[in-house]
């Protein structure tokens, strides 16, 4: 793609429940330093190179997102909000479906707030040279996997485990593709017990295109429990 303009867009998912807050307010409305949660990715995208912004919600909450985030802080770069699905990747491929003439799609969790520039600078530069790239972060743990009794099956090597966090990067027409398949033998994975959780899943298991890991921050956090709000506040507080 010398010589031209790459153009990019962001589909930022914003449509989950969040029922392990235990808290009437959804996750990605609730406030961090007087701000809701969702608001601080939508201005990372803001302000960075991505040319245009889908905010992924619940069908009850699009005019909510639309006067009391979009309108209220000025995000001119989110140009369509849409009702996102039962599952994620429904979410996901309504996303998708708004966009068009793109050369590279964010897909990025409201859920975490603390993405940063840098983060996206390098998941750019990453997807330009792979075609397809997911952030995330080499576990500091020992990873134990069990088998189905609970005992331990194996341990992996800790140097090849990675925690995967969002944004994930994809050329357009790749991820539109393997969308479209996912959605077209949707039944037939469920049959077969195939549960697809995150948009790598879904390029990894509908396409031959590999899929690299990009350095993200162990700050970039997802918001799932309370503690998580006082985690994310302290590091905000540091930026």
């Amino acid at each position: 793609m010398e010589g031209k303009k790459c153009r990019c867009a962001a589909v930022v998912l914003a449509a989950g429940a969040g029922k392990r807050m235990h808290s009437e307010v959804k996750k990605q409305f609730l406030q961090i330093k007087e701000k809701p949660v969702v608001y601080y990715s939508l201005k990372v995208f803001e302000e960075s190179f991505v040319d245009e912004v889908v905010l992924v919600t619940s069908g009850d909450d699009i005019e909510l997102c639309r006067k009391e985030i979009v309108e209220a802080y000025h995000f001119t770069k989110v140009k369509n909000i849409v009702a996102g699905g039962k599952e994620r990747y429904h979410s996901v491929a309504a996303g998708l479906a708004c966009l068009q003439e793109m050369d590279y799609v964010f897909i990025h969790d409201a859920a975490r707030p603390m993405l940063t520039q840098n983060i996206l600078d390098r998941a750019y530069e990453c997807v330009k040279e792979t075609g397809a790239c997911v952030v995330g972060m080499p576990v500091k743990d020992t990873i134990k996997i069990a088998n189905a009794d609970g005992y331990i099956n194996q341990t992996p090597d800790r140097n090849l485990v990675w925690m995967i966090q969002t944004p994930q990067v994809f050329e357009y027409q790749l991820i539109k593709e393997a969308y479209d398949r996912l959605i077209a033998c949707e039944e037939e994975l469920k049959s077969k017990g195939r549960n697809i959780t995150d948009d790598a899943m879904v390029v990894e298991s509908l396409t031959k295109h590999a899929v690299k890991l990009v350095e993200g921050s162990y700050e970039n956090i997802k918001i799932t429990t309370p503690d998580d709000l006082s985690i994310a506040e302290r590091f905000l507080e540091n930026i």
